[in-house]
């Protein structure tokens, strides 16, 4: 089992920057791909960011393409997820998920641990 924890959300202006992370305070994702969805209010949850299991490969949604980065750290069991030049659109909750497998996923079932989530606002 594994407790993921994410932190690094706030309040921030149109074109400014926030660097979320995730930390497994219980177990490890060393052998896991992970990703960042966010939800805002009254939408479906989406895909925002994905890295596999040895963060050689990363995927992202065309919405935060070269405005984020994501990256995996197995000595500090933590991933971060980088957003650049953010926009009100981006305003939601993110999280982050553990991969059941090798390889990033842009489909929530493909994970199977979920943090509490970290609230971004973006204003105009």
């Amino acid at each position: 089992q594994v407790h993921l924890v994410e932190s690094g959300g706030g309040f921030v202006q149109s074109g400014g920057s926030l660097k979320l992370s995730c930390v497994a305070s219980e177990g490890t994702f060393r052998w896991n791909a992970m990703g960042w969805f966010r939800q805002a209010a009254e939408k479906e949850r989406e895909f925002v960011a994905g890295v596999s299991w040895n963060g050689k490969w990363t995927d992202y949604a065309d919405s935060v393409k070269g405005r984020c980065t994501i990256s995996k750290d197995d000595a500090q069991n933590t991933v971060f997820l980088q957003m650049d030049s953010l926009k009100p659109e981006d305003t939601a909750v993110y999280y982050c998920g553990r991969g059941k497998g090798l390889a990033s996923s842009q489909f929530d079932s493909a994970y199977d641990a979920w943090g509490q989530g970290t609230q971004v606002t973006v204003s105009s």
